[in-house]
């Protein structure tokens, strides 16, 4: 294997960092960098790494929890006595159960913007803690809210924690996960917002027949307890080997990444995925350095930094990693798992079996996500982008034709209402194979060292301003535009598979620092 030296220089003209006369292109390294076989073999070989992704995933199980509560909690007639804000009988039923389911999905927006700061000052684990405590805060506040006003501020600070534990995670597990398995760790994400999501719901399920408050209030209090499990937990792993390179702690990273690959730092494997940490966060910084000066005040170097998403050899990656989260939630998914009674319900569905319908959702998406845990670094993302967003459109295309046919008539159909629920599932199958995952793997693998923080905020903060304004205009597009709103998510669906087709790349099995050799940067060692 070729000598990898520490990059010292860059040059000019173009994007490069060399060291050495026999340069060594990060695309050449691909096949180098292995440490074992893709896919479940690959997975229980390495334990702690899983462990410590397995854990970081929990972060999502937060955000899955509260998606499981409110949908049920909102059927609730204690729920609806308490906050008669919320009742179908207010005049303002429709805005007022969107915005106060929404306001979360705000506050976590809030929070994604900040926490790029606090992980690339303090680090990722350390960010997951203090994202812990704003969840914790909410998540009392909830419980203990006795008005509408209380209640939405309440989940507008857990938005901030739910939020920056679900950008926290998927960021700690890309750069701690080796290149063969970093797709499929990243599946865990998703696959724990389900489980989140299935878990809350079937509690809420069984706590709605309790007489009084603490129908709804237990739910709620509950959710503190996986969050505290991340905070704490995480903090027994190691810190992430780039963050570690990113603050020039070399040794502390070449150890982080023995504990990690369970290997000496002298095997040969360790030694090039070390030196290719260091080179590409010694081009970053000299990149940094050369655009925008080396005594640029912190707060606007910071501000400088997040504009450099937008300039145009960076802008490809922004693309991606703005788009597949966008496209992810406008696809329609989060509307099915906060408003699923309703939709079932219209549908023709009784209350009974519409509240079993919708527990049997996010069980669908749990179904579909294990073989794209398996699977995903071997199928490959650009793939699944495409053919996933064409797998969702046609279920809603058909849901808008028969739900215009057939709408007000579903007691003399009730064969056509199945089918419907039917479509329903179909979609959310397709969704859990392709975007579920999607949304949180690419926009954490498609950035570099010196912009993987703010890039990651930026593309979780998307996904989150799309599923707030998801959850507060869906009530009313029920109410008024009927079969439009499957029409109008089938749009957007078709709209996420010609995006993925022009504009995203394939990253499976890429270290990520070869990744920038797919976005056309030149960096050598």
């Amino acid at each position: 294997m070729a000598d990898l030296k520490e990059s010292s220089t860059i040059a000019d003209g173009n994007d490069k960092v060399s060291g050495s006369d026999n340069a060594v292109h990060l695309e050449d390294q691909t096949a180098e960098v292995s440490y074992d076989s893709n896919g479940f073999g690959g997975i229980v070989r390495s334990p702690y790494v899983f462990g410590a992704a397995l854990l970081a995933s929990f972060g999502g199980f937060s955000f899955g929890y509260d998606q499981g509560v409110i949908s049920l909690i909102l059927t609730m007639p204690q729920f609806q006595q308490s906050f008669p804000e919320v009742a179908p009988g207010h005049p303002s039923y429709g805005f007022n159960t969107g915005f106060m389911t929404g306001m979360l999905e705000l506050g976590a927006f809030l929070g994604c913007l900040t926490f790029p700061l606090l992980a690339d000052t303090y680090s990722r684990k350390y960010g997951l803690a203090v994202a812990t405590a704003f969840f914790c805060v909410g998540a009392i506040i909830q419980t203990a809210s006795q008005n509408y006003g209380t209640l939405v501020a309440g989940r507008t600070i857990g938005g901030v924690g739910v939020g920056t534990l679900a950008m926290g995670a998927p960021l700690y597990i890309t750069e701690i996960a080796p290149p063969n398995l970093r797709g499929s760790l990243l599946v865990l994400e998703a696959i724990s917002i389900v489980i989140g999501a299935i878990i809350a719901y079937w509690i809420t399920y069984g706590t709605r027949s309790m007489a009084g408050d603490w129908a709804f209030r237990l739910p709620f209090l509950l959710q503190m307890a996986p969050a505290l499990a991340v905070g704490i937990g995480i903090q027994f792993f190691p810190f992430s080997p780039r963050w570690l390179a990113m603050r020039h702690r070399d040794d502390d990273s070449l150890k982080s990444l023995e504990k990690l690959r369970r290997l000496p730092g002298t095997d040969s494997r360790v030694q090039q995925e070390w030196q290719a940490i260091r080179s590409e966060v010694a081009f970053q910084e000299q990149a940094t350095a050369r655009e925008h000066g080396t005594d640029s005040n912190a707060f606007i170097l910071d501000l400088k930094q997040w504009g450099d998403l937008f300039k145009r050899k960076t802008l490809r990656r922004t693309a991606v990693g703005l788009a597949i989260p966008f496209f992810q939630q406008f696809s329609g998914i989060n509307a099915f798992v906060y408003y699923a009674p309703i939709f079932f319900s219209a549908l023709g569905q009784d209350y009974e079996m519409s509240l079993i319908l919708s527990g049997m959702i996010n069980i669908c998406q749990f179904v579909a996500g294990i073989p794209t845990f398996l699977f995903l670094d071997k199928v490959g993302r650009r793939k699944m982008s495409i053919f996933g967003g064409i797998a969702m459109g046609i279920p809603h295309m058909i849901m808008a034709g028969i739900v215009s046919k057939y709408n007000n008539k579903w007691v003399e159909n009730p064969g056509m209402g199945w089918f419907g629920v039917a479509l329903i599932y179909i979609y959310v199958l397709a969704y859990a194979a392709s975007y579920g995952p999607l949304g949180w793997t690419l926009p954490a693998e498609v950035f570099p060292s010196s912009k993987r923080a703010k890039g990651v905020g930026a593309s979780v903060a998307m996904g989150w301003l799309a599923n707030f304004i998801i959850g507060v205009i869906v009530p009313e597009m029920q109410l008024k535009l009927g079969w439009g709103t499957y029409l109008f998510f089938g749009f957007f669906c078709f709209a996420a598979a010609l995006f993925s087709f022009f504009f995203v790349p394939e990253t499976s099995g890429k270290s990520l620092e070869q990744i920038a050799a797919v976005f056309g940067d030149e960096v050598e060692y």
